[in-house]
């Protein structure tokens, strides 16, 4: 129980660190898939307070998704789509709050899995949750976007951009708008916080050596979160020695309370069953999705 507690305040300290995300969900129809408004240029005049547009709250979620945090605030949070930090390079649609939501059954799962690591000294750290149909919809356009290369040194260097639908990189539609869906790594506790991105900052390949790609404070899965490449395929042949032991440690966690993994990507896990398994939902990542769960 000693060691439990000493983790337990290792990674309360690690986790308040840690910037959080979260997602929210409303109807996947396309004419409810709309971007978020784009900043207003320049610095115009202030309006009247009677004629300054009053901020509306979005959907919420539906009964049967959770904010994480009310159910395992243990968990470290590094929602990274609410960032510069992307493959896109700028802060993803619909994203509005670090908050990470998912359907009540997956973050329970969760609970169990970090209940276990704990006592090993393992935390599990989130990057991405749920994720709403508009979030979806600007990978699309980011990808047919082949202008836009800002950050193909980091997240597919070795990948022609024209290529990221017929490779299966990019898609219409992801499983994370169904709401049982996460993505995640392991962490060595006591975790310290990763540095902030830097927009702008020399871009290095996501599968160079721990040392010298982007900081995280994650173990060496042998590659970075979100890296277009074979290489992030859970069981490459190339991924051995303890690269390779840490992506088996985190698949047989999560497959032990449920979670299936995505055999093209070692950070993607579903809950099964689902609890929505037909529905793509696009209300936006925000606190007030979920409000009071």
């Amino acid at each position: 129980m000693t060691g439990m507690r000493t983790a337990l305040r290792a990674l309360a300290t690690a986790a308040a660190a840690t910037a959080l995300l979260v997602t929210t969900a409303v109807s996947p129809t396309p004419a409810q898939a709309r971007p978020d408004p784009a900043p207003a240029q320049g610095h115009p005049e202030p309006a009247p307070a009677q004629d300054r547009p009053q901020h509306r709250p979005g959907p919420k979620a539906p009964d049967g998704f959770v904010a994480l945090r009310s159910v395992d605030p243990t968990i470290i949070q590094e929602m990274r789509y609410t960032t510069a930090h992307t493959f896109l390079g700028e802060r993803v649609d619909g994203y509005r709050q670090p908050v990470c939501i998912l359907t009540r059954p997956a973050a329970r799962a969760l609970h169990r899995a970090q209940k276990r690591l704990l006592r090993q000294g393992y935390s599990l750290k989130v990057y991405d949750c749920y994720r709403p149909q508009r979030a979806v919809d600007h990978f699309v356009r980011w990808a047919k976007d082949l202008e836009d290369q800002s950050m193909k040194g980091e997240f597919y260097p070795l990948v022609d951009k024209e290529r990221l639908f017929e490779d299966g990189y990019i898609a219409e539609r992801s499983g994370h708008s169904r709401g049982s869906t996460v993505d995640l790594t392991l962490v060595r506790l006591p975790a310290l916080p990763t540095r902030p991105y830097r927009p702008g900052e020399r871009l290095t390949p996501c599968f160079a050596p721990k040392g010298e790609r982007f900081p995280d404070n994650s173990v060496d899965m042998g590659t970075g979160y979100d890296c277009f490449d074979t290489l992030s395929h859970t069981d490459d042949p190339r991924i051995q020695g303890v690269q390779r032991a840490n992506r088996q440690f985190l698949k047989r966690t999560l497959g032990e309370v449920g979670f299936v993994n995505l055999p093209e990507e070692w950070w993607h896990f579903t809950y099964r069953p689902e609890l929505f398994p037909d529905t793509y939902f696009d209300f936006p990542v925000d606190r007030g999705s979920v409000a009071g769960r």
